[in-house]
Order: structure tokens, then C-alpha cells, then sequence
């Protein structure tokens, strides 16, 4: 039950406390941030300049990346998403189905109203996807799009060759088993198991194991189920908009080449895609090697 618990929530989130803002500006007030509340999704919008979109994964909150947003709000307008339902936040609407696509008119409807076409995007795991579904429904939306550890199909990850419809009894069950998890103590075994199969260093796991609790485990549920049931792969030659995907590697897990080489083939039909291997890192690289993260986010926006 703990590896199948662990597997639904590969992509659980953290806070990274390891990833604060340089102690030379910790006395500085921030100036007020604005929130934007929507049915699927709130929006912190912080900064001033030219736009990027932060989409954290599933059960993450928007807090995972405070060790980069301070710094990136002195030159960028940026827009921090959070889905409802995760961080402690009320669900919302998000207690139904179809919550993906749902998502994704609401991040269309942000960048319609805000004028902000063409922004850069940047998404961690299921933000990822969710990133690769807004820059396939709507192309004009998503100027270039920076994926964190995230393939357009992620059964790939764990079941390979697998399809839809082939991973569907697994993502059904996992379902239930997470939201029957719903109003009870996360059993501390299994807290443990998810931060290791998330991060690698002891630190990063123990952001992962204490901040999984504060997702709303109903709509962890559904958002795995569906991100399960997501395949973009024939859909990535559509996207005109370059991406660039980081992918963590441990010696451990299978190393570097096995491991890149398995993201070649989930990206093969992207017209435009750059893949960044990430050294000594597990699934959050912001966690786990955060000055790597940094200057690949720095060189993406530079780029």
C-alpha cells in the first residue's frame, strides 16, 4: 500500500525553507502582493516587468518557489499559481472532474485579461503538463515554456511502453486509496516513502514529508487521476513555442544517459524542445540543487 500511495504522489510538494531569498534583502518590506482568486486556481502576481508564469505541481504550493520569486520580482511581473485545494487553501471548485482542462482556460482567461501573450512559463511537474496543455490550446499564450521534471505522458515514467488505457486500473485505484486519505493523519511511513521517491537530500525530504499534509488529498486525487489520463505526446508537434525540459538524474536511479534518453523519446515529436540534465537531484530540483535551478531558470529567461 506504501509504494502504491508513494507512486500517486510522486509529484507531492514542499516548501523549500532551503530557498529564501538572499539574507542581504530579508530586512527589505515586500510591497503588497495582489491575489487574484479564480474557481480552479489563485494567482499571487508580485514585481514589476515583463511576465513569467510559475506553476507549481501536484499538491505543491505556490510557496515552493520562494527561492527564486524575490529575486525574479525585481525585473519580472511574476504570477504565482496556485491550484485551490493545495497549501491549505479552500477547494473550491476543484471537488469535481475535468479539472485540467478547467485549469487551463483559467491560466488562458489570466493571460487574456492581463495582456500577458507571449509570457514565459515556467512548470514543475503537473504544472508542466498543464504548461504543455496552455501552450497547445491556446499558442499564443505561452511565449517559451521551462518544464521542471515533467513528460507529456507520466505513466511513461513508471509503467514504460503503457497508454491510456493500459494505466487506467492503476490511476483509478491510487484515486481512491488517496482520497480515502482525506480528513485523516498521513500515516508517517508513508509520508517518509513519498519524500524519498521526491528528493534526494535529507533537508528537501523533510520539506516534502512536512508540507504534503496541507494539500486537500480529494483534489490530489483527481489532479493525479487526470494527469494519468493526459497524453500529449501527439500533440507536442503542434507546439511551436520552444521548450526547455530539466530532468534530475541520480546515480542511484540509473544515471545520467538512461535516464535522458528516456526523455528524448517522450519529447521526440516537439518541434523545439532542449533537455538539461540536473546532477544529484531528485524530483525537485529546486530542493535539491537549488543554485543548478537558478541558473537554468536565469538562462531560460535570458535565452
Amino acid at each position: 500500500m506504501i509504494k502504491r500511495i508513494a507512486f500517486a504522489l510522486l509529484a507531492t510538494a514542499s516548501i523549500p525553507a532551503i530557498l529564501h531569498a538572499p539574507a542581504a534583502h530579508a530586512a527589505t518590506a515586500p510591497a503588497p502582493a495582489e491575489m487574484i482568486q479564480m474557481d480552479h486556481l489563485s494567482v499571487q502576481v508580485i514585481g514589476k516587468g515583463s511576465p513569467v508564469i510559475l506553476i507549481p505541481g501536484l499538491s505543491s504550493p505556490r510557496a515552493v518557489w520562494d527561492g527564486v520569486a524575490p529575486e525574479l520580482a525585481k525585473t519580472h511581473t511574476v504570477y504565482l499559481v496556485q491550484v485551490n485545494g493545495f497549501g491549505g487553501d479552500a477547494p473550491g471548485a476543484n471537488l469535481g472532474e475535468g479539472l485540467l482542462p478547467a485549469m487551463v482556460a483559467e491560466l488562458h482567461k489570466l493571460v487574456a485579461e492581463r495582456k500577458l501573450a507571449g509570457a514565459a512559463v515556467v512548470g514543475h511537474s503537473m504544472g508542466g503538463l498543464l504548461t504543455l496543455m496552455l501552450a497547445k490550446a491556446h499558442p499564443g499564450d505561452v511565449g517559451k515554456a521551462l518544464i521542471v521534471d515533467a513528460m507529456p505522458f507520466v505513466g511513461s515514467a513508471f509503467f514504460p511502453g503503457s497508454t491510456v488505457e493500459s494505466v487506467k486500473p492503476q490511476a483509478e485505484a491510487m484515486r481512491a486509496q488517496m482520497a480515502g486519505l482525506y480528513g485523516k493523519p498521513l500515516p508517517e511511513a508513508v509520508g517518509q516513502a513519498i519524500a524519498r521517491q521526491n528528493a534526494a537530500k535529507p533537508e528537501s525530504q523533510a520539506q516534502v514529508a512536512a508540507w504534503m499534509t496541507k494539500a486537500d488529498m480529494r483534489v490530489s486525487a483527481q489532479t493525479m487521476f487526470e494527469d494519468l489520463q493526459t497524453d500529449l505526446r501527439p500533440d507536442l508537434k503542434a507546439i511551436a513555442a520552444p521548450i526547455t525540459v530539466l530532468v534530475p538524474w541520480l546515480a542511484a536511479r540509473g544515471g545520467e544517459a538512461p535516464t535522458l534518453d528516456l526523455y528524448k523519446r517522450e519529447y521526440a515529436g516537439a518541434p523545439r524542445v532542449n533537455l538539461k540534465g540536473v546532477a544529484d537531484s531528485g524530483h525537485f530540483i529546486m530542493l535539491d540543487q537549488p543554485e543548478a535551478f537558478r541558473a537554468a531558470l536565469t538562462a531560460f529567461l535570458a535565452g
